[in-house]
Formats: C-alpha cells, sequence, structure tokens
C-alpha cells in the first residue's frame, strides 16, 4: 500500500476555499455589532450576534473570483514579500551573513556548553527579527564539523539550529512574515508588544539549551546512545568552508543593524511617523542599493541577486493571496461571525486564560495543514481577533498564541519544507528527529500555555 502523502499547501488552500464555499452553503448566516474601542480598533460585542435578515447565496464561481480578488486585497503585503526577499537576496550575496555566523560559530565551538547556548541564540535572533529559516541550510555542514569536533552527533549540530529555529519564529519580536502579518489583520499597532516576547524569549531558551545540552551530554559520554549512530553523515558536509570576515563585511552588517534600528522606530507610535509596508519597502529597497554599492556588486549582479531572492518568496507570496481568498469567501457569504460565534461558546466557557490556551493548539494543528507562517496568519486571524474579542482575551494574546502555534511547530511537522531539507541535510530519518524533538515539544507547550495565561493576566497589549 503506498504511503499518505500530504497535499502541497497550494492545494491545501485552494481546497480551503472551496470548504469555504461549502460552508456558505450550510452554516447559518449572521453577524455580531462592532464598535469602536479606545484606540480607534472595531472590536465585535459580546452578546449581539443576530441571524442575517437577508441571505446571500454565492454561486461556484466564487471560489475562482475570489483568489485574484484575495490577492487585490493583499497586494501590500505580497509586493512586500518580494521586496523583502530582493533584499534579503543581496545581503546573502554579499557573503555577511555566512562570514559572521561562520566567524562566530568555531569560537562557541572551543566551549561545549557555549556552543550549545550560543548557537541557540543566534539561530533564534535570526528567525525572530528578519524571519531567517531557508538561510540556514548553508550553515548545517559549520555546525555538524564543529559537533562532531567536540564528541557529539549530527542531531545535536540539527537540535541547536532548529531548535533556536523554532523559538525564534516562536517569539518573534519584529519578524515580518509572522508577528507584523497577524499584528496588521488583528488590527494591532506593527512590533506593539516586543518587550513581553522578548523577555519570554530567555525562558524558551533556556528550555531549548536544557533539553539539547542534555541530550548531547548524554551522547558525548556514551556515543551509541545518539539517535543517529548507525548513520554516517556525509563526508563531504564537513569539509566546506566559510567567507572570511572582512571590513566591508562588518560594515554591511552594521548599515543593515542600522536600518533594522530605524525601521522599528518608524514603526512605533512614538516615533510618530507612521510607517508600515509601503514604508518598509522603500526601506529594504534603499537598503539593497547602499548594500550593492559597498560590495561592489555591479548593477546587473545586483539586480541578478535581487531577483532570485524575490523569486524564492514566490511561493510565499501565492500563499498569502490564496489565504486572502478563504476569508473573502466568508465574508460574502455572511457566516465568518458564525463561525466565530461556534468557537467563541466553549472557549467563553473555559474562561480567558484557558481560551488563550486553545488558541495556542487550534493554531498548533493548523500549522500541519498551513506551515506558511504568513499563510496561516491570513487564514487564522481573521477568526481569531474577533474571538478574543469575545472570550475576553486581549488582541495581542491572541497573535502570541498565533506566534506559539506556528512557530514552535515549524520543527515538528513533516509538511515544513525547510525544516524536511535540513533533515535531509544532514541525513537524519524524520522518525529519528521525532524521538528528538517531540519530548522538548511537550516542554515547550507547558511553558507556552503558563506565559499565554500570565500575558491574559496582565493585560498583555
Amino acid at each position: 500500500m503506498s504511503r499518505f502523502r500530504v497535499p502541497h499547501t497550494l492545494v491545501l488552500l485552494f481546497g480551503m476555499v472551496c470548504l469555504a464555499l461549502f460552508l456558505t452553503y450550510v452554516l447559518p448566516q449572521g453577524n455580531f455589532d462592532r464598535q469602536e474601542n479606545d484606540k480607534g480598533r472595531q472590536q465585535v460585542v459580546p452578546g449581539s450576534y443576530q441571524p442575517a435578515t437577508e441571505i446571500v447565496t454565492l454561486t461556484p464561481l466564487a471560489v475562482f473570483t475570489a483568489i485574484p480578488r484575495g490577492f487585490t486585497a493583499a497586494e501590500e503585503i505580497i509586493f512586500f514579500v518580494f521586496l523583502i526577499g530582493g533584499a534579503f537576496g543581496v545581503l546573502r550575496a554579499t557573503g555577511a551573513i555566512d562570514a559572521l555566523i561562520g566567524v562566530i560559530l568555531p569560537k562557541l565551538g572551543k566551549s561545549p556548553w557555549l556552543f550549545i547556548g550560543g548557537g541557540l541564540v543566534i539561530f533564534a535572533a535570526g528567525s525572530s527579527t528578519i524571519g531567517m529559516a531557508e538561510e540556514y541550510l548553508p550553515f548545517v555542514p559549520i555546525l555538524l564539523a564543529l559537533a562532531f569536533g567536540l564528541g557529539f552527533d549530527a542531531m545535536t549540530a540539527i537540535g541547536i539550529l532548529c531548535v533556536g529555529y523554532g523559538i525564534g519564529y516562536g517569539v518573534a519580536t519584529i519578524n515580518p512574515f509572522t508577528v507584523l502579518i497577524a499584528q496588521d489583520v488583528a488590527g494591532l499597532t506593527p512590533t506593539s508588544g516586543w518587550g513581553y516576547r522578548l523577555a519570554i524569549s530567555v525562558v524558551f531558551l533556556a528550555v531549548g539549551f536544557q533539553h539539547v545540552w542534555s541530550y548531547a551530554r548524554k551522547v558525548k559520554a556514551n556515543p551509541a546512545a545518539s539517535l543517529v549512530a548507525d548513520i554516517e553523515p556525509d563526508p563531504n558536509l564537513t569539509s566546506q568552508e566559510h567567507p572570511a570576515l572582512t571590513r566591508t563585511h562588518q560594515l554591511i552588517l552594521l548599515i543593515t543593524a542600522g536600518a533594522v534600528a530605524v525601521l522599528i522606530y518608524g514603526l512605533s507610535e512614538a516615533s510618530g511617523w507612521h510607517w508600515y509596508v509601503k514604508e518598509m519597502g522603500a526601506m529594504f529597497l534603499g537598503l539593497t542599493i547602499v548594500l550593492a554599492l559597498l560590495s561592489r556588486m555591479g548593477p546587473d549582479r545586483a539586480a541578478s541577486e535581487f531577483c532570485t531572492g524575490a523569486t524564492e518568496l514566490t511561493t510565499t507570496a501565492l500563499l498569502i493571496g490564496f489565504a486572502r481568498s478563504i476569508l473573502i469567501v466568508l465574508e460574502d457569504g455572511n457566516v465568518i461571525d458564525t463561525i466565530v460565534q461556534g468557537v467563541a461558546a466553549p472557549l467563553q466557557a473555559a474562561g480567558p486564560a484557558l481560551a488563550a490556551v486553545g488558541m495556542l493548539f487550534v493554531q498548533s494543528v493548523c500549522n500541519l495543514f498551513i506551515p506558511s507562517g504568513s499563510g496561516q496568519a491570513y487564514v487564522t486571524m481573521p477568526i481569531m481577533a474577533p474571538l478574543a474579542d469575545l472570550v475576553g482575551v486581549q488582541r495581542q494574546v491572541a497573535v502570541l498564541a498565533y506566534q506559539f502555534g506556528d512557530g514552535f511547530t515549524n520543527i515538528l511537522v513533516p509538511t515544513n519544507a525547510v525544516l524536511v531539507g535540513i533533515l535531509a541535510f544532514a541525513r537524519i530519518p524524520y522518525d529519528r528527529w521525532l524521538r528528538f524533538i517531540f519530548p522538548f515539544m511537550i516542554k515547550i507547550w507547558i511553558v507556552a500555555s503558563v506565559l499565554l495565561a500570565v500575558a491574559v493576566w496582565i493585560g498583555y497589549e
């Protein structure tokens, strides 16, 4: 019997558009009243749900017309994705990122505990700020070489990479592909609430360090205890080199960090600049030109690298458009509030803290089918944001539950192409990885649940 294969995410999203149309036929139509809160944000009024007085019937053609409308509705984010992808393509082509990590990791490798802890922090920081994921693949050989040299195994090396990457996404401070999109959908100020996310990053990193370090020590004491003891690594992986960190690289990194700092300030309410997608896109476009000039890349190569970087995010852009189409069908069919009401009923009975935890597990399940963080934000946040209003949870908490559900399960679900690619690169079978990572996921879900409850109790905004 052939093994079951999870369909491509685009297939799943198109199926969800069709399912949304079906729901408009079988669910009762209705609406909540909405009112503007003290921050000028539209929120649903609890207890105001009423059946619709006029029934809307969509035709099957709505499935096809909703998709181009979805792209139109999400055009700012889609174009921003292409611009930031192009900018990262040029940054990557300068060699500055590779050189920086290539210099730092060997220095950390002199002390085993520092190698693991420092590696976790580096990869978490990259994902938390600029949404690095696929960019980590080139560092697999470096990590393997360092791990083997310290008496560890391939699982330790990939554990450092993936646990750090998962934590970075789970508690992202300014990741433009996850938290900024989710906050936009939820009607929140971009990057707001970053202080709490940064603080709890320390907690999650401590949990990650304990998990990877305890495994690594066990393997070093007894190599036969390795989960991949019977698998020979590719000898070619350990011989690859990274570029030297030059003064030009240092200047490029300094200017990039400065641009990110200006970006954060521009997005904050305190600046009064009122920046968002267009201004961010302009910032990254300007940064691209500066990086190309500093690296003496030449206009033709810079354009080529920019296009390559943008091309790599084409799938992400398509997923955003398709995901937005689901909401359009549900809104046109007048059933989005009906779904919110149905989900809210049991969560309201549970109370705000348990409701927030319930959101976490709903988002975790969703990530199995929609491993794209931006796609998941567009599918789930239109439901979770008003749901938060109904169950007495701050919308910022709903965004945090989305981040936890999306980010942490990125390193668990086999539908995540980045994870599968990293494991394949290191020759780690998925079933062995599952034995290593699932105990960590249990710990992380428990800690995440507690911290969500804390966020509810302190009125996290």
